[in-house]
């Protein structure tokens, strides 16, 4: 189903059928739990349930919406049964990333709308299954990149972007600095008491549990993420995305190591890459120390143009013309609405079933993009990418990585 059809079969479906709209959680950990706060600042919002495979979070959780709203919803373990609850609208996943898939894809299935993390999916072929569910199933989703719509600094960026204040756009340069100590390196052991770790792994390979493999440290193993790069991607690049208008790469190299002492973890803590778009070249870096002359920069994006450059990061950004920052310049009048709030966003989308702006088809090109970093990492080789048939081409064992092949008994769909 293309954009403008699903555009024009689900305006014709009826919204929530009251001004209440009740949403489900599946993942209530520490990204989930600042989820479920921003959820419950909007009054429309009912929590009717809660599921996690820990029962400290669980608690917690039960906690904070007895707070809010006076009543302690249903708490549940496995996320199949809170799908099964037809009273439920719509879901917020806030799980590891290799939990993101199955739930997004059997949730539109069930007939829920869907906010789910960044990065979108573990793999590329996961990504696609969502996005295939969600306009199968003409479901409204958002992929939880909040900085895209709550802080208004990106906007304006990429207006002057778009107005030409650079000039013809020629590279891009992306950075964020990254851990330098190490996770330690405790020894494997039974997993804690309430933790359901056999579910935790899901289609990943079974592992012994090791404290540093579950929880906010996932994402430092290859089985569940991609590291703090792939953590931080579709936020930071998000900008030259939305400036650019850029589709997916032609092709992307990498190199890097992880080189941190007292460590157990796998990821990468240098990592370089270059990506080629069509006359442009995006170059990512992943390192302690941020670029020469943005010491004091955590993070940022410079577009390089044939007249000038402009530094954004996420609440700032500043011109420069030959070098020299520039202070006072003409800017275009602001042509992208403000926006209520990423999660207002995708409430007042399940009203009126329009396509939200960080949706799951922007979520997928977003996080693809940085997926086939990875890949290209992992392999040690230059990836060449066909987009339209959502290839690695010329590499039958890169290809391979494009999609996962998951842990019996678990299944996309």
């Amino acid at each position: 189903m293309t954009r403008r059809t699903f555009l024009a079969a689900s305006g014709a479906a009826l919204a929530a059928p009251n001004d209440r709209i009740n949403v489900g959680f599946i993942g209530v950990g520490n990204m989930g739990t600042s989820r479920l706060n921003g959820f419950l600042k909007h009054p429309d919002v009912n929590v009717v349930a809660l599921c996690d495979l820990d029962d400290k979070y669980l608690a917690r959780a039960t906690g904070i919406v007895k707070a809010s709203r006076g009543v302690e919803p249903p708490v549940l373990k496995d996320f199949r049964k809170l799908l099964a609850m037809k009273e439920i609208d719509a879901v917020c996943i806030a799980t590891p990333d290799h939990w993101h898939a199955m739930p997004t894809v059997q949730a539109c299935a069930a007939g829920k709308d869907v906010f789910v993390e960044k990065p979108l999916s573990y793999s590329i072929g996961e990504g696609r299954a969502m996005v295939t569910a969600a306009r199968k199933y003409q479901r409204v989703t958002q992929m939880g990149n909040h900085i895209h719509n709550d802080l208004p600094n990106y906007r304006r960026a990429v207006e002057l972007i778009r107005s030409g204040i650079v000039g013809k756009v020629k590279r891009v340069h992306v950075w964020k600095t990254s851990e330098s100590k190490g996770l330690g390196a405790p020894p494997d052991a039974p997993p804690p008491a309430g933790f359901d770790y056999e579910t935790w792994l899901g289609p990943a390979p079974r592992r012994a549990f090791n404290p540093n493999r579950s929880h906010f440290n996932y994402r430092y193993f290859w089985d569940y993420s991609g590291g703090m790069f792939i953590d931080f991607w579709c936020h930071i690049t998000d900008v030259a995305y939305w400036a650019l208008d850029l589709t997916a790469p032609k092709s992307v190299v990498a190199t890097g190591r992880r080189e941190i002492e007292d460590d157990n973890a796998e990821t990468p803590n240098y990592l370089d890459l270059v990506y080629e778009y069509p006359g442009l070249n995006l170059t990512w870096g992943l390192n302690p120390m941020a670029p020469a002359g943005f010491e004091d920069k955590g993070i940022g994006c410079i577009f390089q143009g044939s007249a000038g450059s402009l530094f954004v990061d996420y609440g700032s950004h500043q011109l420069f013309v030959k070098g020299k920052p520039v202070k006072d310049f003409p800017r275009p009048a602001p042509s992208i609405p403000d926006s209520p709030g990423h999660i207002r966003e995708f409430l007042d989308s399940v009203k009126s079933r329009k396509l939200a702006t960080c949706d799951i088809e922007y979520g997928h090109k977003l996080t693809k993009a940085g997926l086939l970093g990875n890949i290209a990492y992992r392999t040690g080789r230059r990836i060449t990418w066909d987009d339209a048939k959502e290839q690695i081409i010329g590499d039958s064992q890169a290809n391979k990585m494009v999609t996962r092949k998951y842990r019996k008994p678990w299944k996309l769909a």
